[in-house]
């Protein structure tokens, strides 16, 4: 929450200064512009992401090791077999009749 607050704090102090830019005798709309993009969006947007590099980098291992138990649970489920037929994954004894020579 305390970091919401700073970069509240630091579009507000950008804003102002490009409308100080835009409301000066001399300066320009497109200096003002360029003065939010450079000096508030640029700089807030890559401090957002590099603090939250440790979170997605937990939620990534998180979804890994919830994808690897899920396939340890799939594979320990098929190993162990239903006991009721046709559910252990093989195929039937005798699915094709022998060849014979004819007589």
């Amino acid at each position: 929450m305390f970091v919401h607050l700073i970069v509240i704090g630091w579009l507000y102090v950008a804003l102002m200064m490009a409308v100080a830019e835009a409301t000066n005798t001399t300066g320009t709309v497109l200096g003002a512009i360029f003065t939010f993009l450079l000096y508030g969006l640029a700089p807030v947007a890559l401090v957002v992401y590099l603090m939250g590099t440790p979170a997605r980098r937990r939620a990534i291992r998180q979804r890994e090791l919830e994808a690897q138990e899920a396939a340890r649970r799939a594979a320990a489920e098929a190993a162990a077999g239903s006991g009721l037929p046709d559910q252990g994954g093989e195929t039937a004894a005798d699915a094709v009749a022998p060849v014979r020579k004819e007589p």
